[in-house]
């Protein structure tokens, strides 16, 4: 028998292994796992924050918000500034917790001054109480007209305005909150126990209880408080 015959017939009859090596296409996700080449994990930098200052008014952090399409001023820091009438405006904000706030009006072309640069801002008044820590909020209107550059990996913002640029180094900024009162340790849902109260007190003969879910209506309430004094 030929020798390509023997070795064939030995190929099927599993006497002999064929040790022929094949050629598998990996995807991009494979090929990088198997390489190594993911990038580390990194931790969350926290909110950015600039210097910045509005005339005579320094504002050491001045919250850079990416969420937000309109840059945010407290009508009490507004009053201070003196920088104008305020203009009408039919904006609603909806904000993070989904309250809605109707403005006072908005006041535009603020020279904000931001390092060597003074960027015009229009910013919105709302009726809020001003924050120590952070008295404004710059949106992203004012990125766009700094030509603001930010890498959160390096954790630097730049500001580029025609040829000249400035850079922030913002490692150290915004990791606190700017009130103790501000900490949040523990969020639960409301519902089940407000359910239960309210099933409480739709079974209870409890005149006080009556009383303040209103069942008997605002015409009885005194006579309910008064069966409370009695007992």
């Amino acid at each position: 028998m030929p020798t390509y015959s023997r070795f064939l017939k030995e190929i099927l009859s599993g006497k002999r292994d064929c040790d022929v090596k094949k050629m598998i296409n990996l995807t991009e996700n494979c090929s990088a796992i198997i390489l190594n080449q993911m990038p580390p994990k990194l931790k969350d930098r926290g909110s950015f924050s600039i210097p910045c200052a509005i005339k005579t008014l320094e504002i050491g952090n001045a919250l850079c918000d990416l969420g937000a399409s309109v840059s945010l001023m407290p009508y009490s820091v507004f009053t201070k500034l003196e920088i104008g009438d305020l203009v009408p405006t039919n904006i609603t904000l909806q904000l993070a917790d989904r309250s809605v706030k109707y403005p006072i009006g908005k006041v535009e072309d603020v020279p904000l001054r931001v390092g060597k640069f003074i960027i015009p801002v229009d910013f919105v008044v709302l009726d809020i109480d001003e924050d120590a820590h952070v008295p404004i909020i710059l949106g992203r209107s004012f990125f766009a007209t700094a030509g603001a550059i930010i890498d959160v990996k390096q954790g630097v913002i730049t500001l580029k305005v025609g040829n000249d640029s400035l850079t922030f180094d913002l490692t150290n900024t915004m990791h606190y909150p700017s009130s103790p009162s501000e900490n949040c340790f523990f969020v639960d849902s409301l519902d089940p126990l407000v359910h239960d109260m309210h099933e409480h007190l739709l079974i209870s003969n409890d005149p006080l209880d009556l009383a303040i879910l209103n069942r008997e209506g605002l015409g009885n309430l005194g006579v309910e408080v008064a069966k409370y004094k009695e007992q």
